[in-house]
């Protein structure tokens, strides 16, 4: 399903104990995945009213390190 890391991994941003990991990967199917920090209960009511949320989905946070350096490899179209 995972098709390729987007972006530096954790170790080339410096995570050498791994507990700082996130993460972008591009699935087979076009879509993406992160790997970041639950942040839906803290955000969920700050989300902008046209905003919604479903019950199955969260609210991850990465890093601005790891989404800047994951730009060059984030497909145009």
């Amino acid at each position: 399903m995972i098709k390729r890391r987007i972006g530096a991994s954790p170790r080339e941003r410096g995570s050498m104990s791994g507990q700082t990991c996130p993460d972008i990967f591009e699935l087979n199917d076009g879509n993406f995945a992160v790997i970041g920090t639950d942040l839906t209960d803290t955000l969920d009511g700050a989300l902008p009213s046209d905003a919604g949320r479903a019950d199955y989905e969260r609210i991850v946070v990465i890093t601005r390190e790891t989404l800047i350096r994951a730009k060059a490899d984030i497909p145009d179209a």
